[in-house]
């Protein structure tokens, strides 16, 4: 059902909450009444996002048929069973049949974005109507209904808070915030805040973590933040892979090449007084060898050869097609949050009374050690005090925690806030576990976390008294301490001097990219009969401070590097603030300086032309939305790039859509960025998208040795056809000898070369230039001096048979017939590089391209050799002697060009383009 809610721009994060509730006619402690609700819903629609059905099978299997060459083997099918050449028909119609099927099979599982966005939406929601709280189906909330939410709910809808208590929800998934966000009923001043600073809304499809709120909602359906993504991915259109591109030019090239040699020949038989009919077969014999009827078959296999070597290397692709994008990307916009660095928030450093410590290992694995900065030495080598002081700063972050730190099928787990969870392994690495320390001091009391405090107070009845213990943001945290604990255990007053200090070490920490938490405690006499945060968080004694981040992925460096030696340029996208994404950028090696990065708001002061022109210098983008992410994309691909976009959250899906290539992350992507990719990476790991990287290169070198083995196989075919014609000669081949050496002897080799090894050099050429043709001139022109050496060679063999060793035709088509298979089977040996000898390159290294070889040409024998093989195909045995000059002939375009690749320009200067 359409939805009637128009989506006005209403700032409702600057009206203050009674102006939101009076706009929206709701009303503060009843809600709507039921009877209203009911008219709302017959206005607005259902709260849910509409679901595109999925293509049927039908459709998906005649998409398959889309492609311009696939048509010209369609019309060639076609011409021959009109010519009552059955054999030729079949072979040419089974060979487009597979090709469809093949692609069908990879493809069935087509984009369903919408439906996976529809995923999201939950099945119930507690709203207050008619001054009652109910639980109704997420689908009937409607503008203006009394949302209730707490820790554990998914947010049914957009909606203005009025209300909250220690709220936290998290938003990684449709803002790319990677810490959840504290929510605040204040009203903020001014229009402009970016949705991640929306402080006082919560959205449709995050997750309360913490805390409980009451909010009135003013956006439901499309109209909601994560409607207007679901419409965007709706228009984002799937782009033609570079391949796709590149073959639909090479199908135009062969119709193009068919039909001119067709009307050639076909002219010239004419004028020459030649049959009519006659003249007509021979013109679709030629047609038959113009036309590499295996291609299209070759080059869907020979991705889906590269489909399965990508999952050994945690690449999961959606669209065949994509395999190869990969190999031309030249822009990788990348997140940050999980794809470089570890997802898992880890304390580095402590810092008490002037003193660093460090703090080894990564993750939540409880491994590690803590030990002072300088001089590098363990806390048990530095003496009882330092080792006390540091456990007493560790012990209160634990005793002021909510989190859970637990081993689940033998990997550590945190469940609740990271930052919090960080604090429990840092103290785990010390023998400091919450359940054992929690057993002896157990809660009386606590005061939550407030956006406004910035502090969150938990009161223990410990072994030595009633105590607070006290976390926060440590500019707020040390305003509310009267006391420090030194390095040798004793307590003394914090004078203004030291606190500026200890700012100063909080300000270096921050511009490291580190989250910093400042802890406390404050002995009490007696437990407070009312807990006031204003009476309580004060005159704290200050422990310390306690600085943590996201580590870089240790593989994540290295693969940047990788990328950025292949001449692909990495760019940073993140929900984080523009600091912190920079620190992080200078780890990974992405900037070097400042002014290399920009934040939404910057952004959104740029046009789109603008950007374009400045997107070459930006390699970091922070505090960004989905239409910052978009318009990235597009300027990247304004310029010509080939861009490859990842990603694992909602706001990530139409930025990835809109790309050469979506890459999801397989374990903390949604379900919406999974199906709107066209890879998966299955391990949420950068280092993967650089091999694949790797691996698309590999696959597009391969496709074009195929291609070029191919082509050049059947431009002899052409050239030997056409100077027979021209030369008077009788025809030295026949529609069905022809069609066997495309389908069978070529296409067994040339799918063996879509399996060949990868050249070393792959990872430090610079990236192909999208607008590059498939075929370069230099490639073409080598492609036609083999082609051309094949032909001249076999048609001085049948020349030969025919005069000087006075064979009958058949004999001479035979011979001719073997020596062009012989040739082409030898030639693909060639293929496998344009500028290094097949011996430095091992002829036995790519033993399926031997195999290959040598089956084709067992199969060859056996169609002389078998009677019934022999009435199909035309042909007649001969003597060892014609085998060897079938043989001998078969080796000139080897050797030749083992020849030629020893001149200079070879050897300087291979031929790949």
């Amino acid at each position: 059902m359409a939805q009637a809610q128009s989506r006005q721009p209403v700032a409702w994060h600057a009206m203050p909450s009674e102006a939101v509730v009076r706009e929206l006619g709701s009303d503060l402690d009843r809600g709507l009444s039921e009877r209203e609700a009911a008219r709302r819903f017959a206005l607005h629609g259902p709260n849910e996002l509409p679901e595109t059905p999925p293509p049927s099978p039908l459709s998906l299997f005649l998409a398959q048929f889309s492609s311009l060459i696939i048509w010209v083997l369609i019309g060639a099918s076609v011409v021959s069973g009109l010519l009552q050449e059955w054999i030729d028909a079949g072979a040419i119609l089974a060979i487009v049949l597979l090709n469809a099927t093949l692609g069908f099979a990879q493809e069935f599982k087509a984009e369903r974005s919408l439906a996976a966005l529809r995923k999201l939406s939950v099945a119930t929601a507690r709203v207050v109507r008619d001054g009652t709280a109910r639980s109704i189906p997420a689908r009937e909330v409607v503008p203006g209904d009394l949302l209730l939410v707490e820790a554990g709910d998914h947010v049914p809808a957009d909606a203005r808070l009025i209300y909250a208590a220690a709220l936290r929800t998290q938003e990684a998934a449709l803002t790319g915030e990677s810490t959840p966000v504290d929510k605040s009923p204040t009203t903020l001043s001014g229009d402009d805040y970016p949705l991640a600073e929306q402080r006082n809304l919560v959205f449709m499809g995050t997750v309360v973590v913490a805390g409980k709120g009451r909010a009135v909602v003013v956006a439901t359906g499309l109209n909601s933040e994560l409607g207007r993504i679901a419409t965007m991915l709706q228009a984002a259109e799937p782009e033609v892979t570079p391949l796709q591109h590149r073959l639909e030019q090479l199908g135009h090239l062969l119709l193009y090449l068919s039909l001119g040699v067709v009307a050639v020949v076909f002219g010239l038989g004419l004028w020459r007084g030649e049959p009519l009919v006659g003249m007509f077969l021979t013109s679709v014999s030629l047609a038959v060898a113009a036309i590499p009827e295996g291609l299209p078959a070759i080059v869907t296999i020979a991705l889906a050869l590269g489909v399965t070597r990508m999952v050994a290397r945690h690449a999961l692709i959606r669209r065949l097609p994509a395999v190869e994008t990969l190999g031309s990307t030249t822009v990788i916009c990348t997140d940050k949050t999980g794809t470089l660095t570890k997802n898992e928030m880890t304390v580095t450093r402590l810092f008490i009374d002037g003193r660093t410590f460090e703090v080894t290992g990564e993750g939540y694995t409880p491994e590690g050690e803590i030990r002072p900065l300088t001089p590098a030495l363990s806390l048990a080598e530095r003496g009882k005090g330092e080792g006390e002081v540091v456990r007493a700063l560790l012990t209160a972050a634990v005793f002021c925690n909510g989190a859970i730190l637990r081993c689940v099928d033998g990997a550590w787990r945190v469940f609740g806030d990271p930052t919090e969870g960080a604090l429990l392994v840092a103290a785990a690495k010390l023998g400091l576990w919450k359940e054992s320390l929690e057993a002896e001091a157990p809660v009386i009391g606590e005061i939550p976390f407030d956006p406004e405090r910035k502090m969150m107070t938990v009161l223990r009845n410990t072994p030595g008294g009633i105590a607070a213990f006290t976390k926060g943001a440590p500019d707020v945290l040390i305003e509310r301490c009267a006391q420090v604990l030194t390095v040798d255990g004793v307590v003394k007053p914090l004078d203004e001097s030291a606190k500026r200090r200890i700012l100063e070490v909080n300000w270096t920490f921050a511009h490291e990219a580190l989250r910093v938490l400042g802890v406390a405690r404050r002995r009490l006499d007696d437990k407070p009969v009312d807990l006031q945060a204003a009476d309580i968080e004060q005159s704290l004694e200050l422990l310390g401070l306690v600085a943590m981040k996201d580590p870089l992925r240790p593989e994540a460096k290295l693969a940047v590097r990788q990328c950025r030696e292949a001449g692909i340029r990495t760019v940073m996208i993140t929900g984080d603030h523009k600091e912190t994404a920079i620190a992080i950028a200078k780890d990974l090696g992405l900037v070097n300086g400042q002014g290399e990065a920009l934040a939404g708001h910057e952004l959104d002061a740029l046009s789109d032309r603008d950007l374009a022109e400045r997107v070459e210098q930006v390699a970091v983008y922070a505090r960004v939305s989905a239409e910052h992410k978009l318009r990235i994309v597009k300027a990247w691909k304004a310029r010509g790039a080939v861009v490859a976009m990842t990603g694992d959250g909602i706001n990530d899906a139409p930025a990835m859509k809109a790309a050469d290539i979506g890459v999801a992350m397989g374990i903390t992507g949604t379900d919406v960025t999974k199906e709107a990719s066209d890879m998966v990476v299955t391990d949420d790991n950068f280092a993967s998208i650089a091999a694949a990287v790797e691996e698309g290169r590999a696959i597009y070198d391969n496709i074009r040795k195929s291609v070029h083995y191919l082509l050049s196989c059947n431009l002899s075919e052409v050239l030997l056809m056409l100077l027979a014609t021209l030369s008077g000669l009788p025809l030295p081949l026949l529609p069905v000898q022809i069609l066997w050496i495309n389908l069978v002897t070529d296409g067994f080799p040339a799918l063996a070369l879509a399996a060949d090894p990868k050249e070393p050099d792959i990872m430090i050429r610079p990236p192909r230039d999208p607008k590059e043709r498939f075929l370069s001139r230099r490639r073409l022109l080598l492609l036609f001096g083999q082609g051309t050496l094949i032909a001249v060679s076999t048609i001085l063999i049948f020349a030969s048979c025919l005069y000087a060793m006075d064979q009958s035709l058949e004999r001479a088509r035979t011979v001719t017939f073997t020596a062009m298979v012989l040739a082409q089977l030898f030639h693909a040996f060639n293929c496998r590089s344009d500028r290094r000898s097949i011996f430095s390159i091992g002829v036995l290294s790519n033993r399926h391209l031997v195999w290959a070889t040598g089956a084709s040409a067992a199969l060859q024998i056996l169609i002389i050799a078998l009677p019934a093989a022999r009435e199909v195909f035309k042909v007649s045995p001969f003597d060892p002697k014609h085998w060897m000059l079938a043989i001998g002939v078969g080796l000139v375009p080897l050797l030749t060009m083992e020849l030629w690749k020893t001149m200079p320009v070879f050897t300087r200067r291979g031929t790949n383009g």
